[in-house]
């Protein structure tokens, strides 16, 4: 048996997050707005690593910061990387061990598709 678990709906999450149940639909609603106001393109440079080019604005990277830290503290398997190549670039790597691809791939499908609907 897998010890994760993702949906199709908007409850996914994997069975390793600690997140309590309760606010998960309220970080579920932070990811989507970030997706939606910040995130300009995607790429998937591996099945384990999805590169996010974001708004370039320094609110930006201070939300992108500040979500990606609350979510490793549920999540440890998640490791994200904000680098600002240069001054009107900013990207957000996410990488995930080979046993959670399936949660990066939820995770680029959310940002990928709630991107599209703005």
């Amino acid at each position: 048996m897998s010890d994760r678990h993702v949906t199709t709906d908007d409850s996914w999450v994997p069975d390793a997050c600690t997140l309590p149940t309760a606010e998960r639909p309220l970080r579920l609603a932070e990811f989507n707005q970030f997706f939606r106001d910040a995130v300009r393109g995607a790429d998937r440079l591996s099945p384990q690593h999805l590169r996010l080019q974001l708004d370039s604005a320094k609110h930006v990277e201070e939300t992108a910061r500040d979500l990606t830290a609350r979510e490793t503290s549920c999540c440890s398997f998640f490791t994200f990387d904000i680098v600002r190549p240069r001054p009107d670039s900013l990207t957000l790597d996410v990488r995930v061990p080979a046993a959670h691809v399936d949660v990066l791939d939820a995770l680029a499908e959310r940002a990928t598709s709630v991107r599209v609907q703005r």
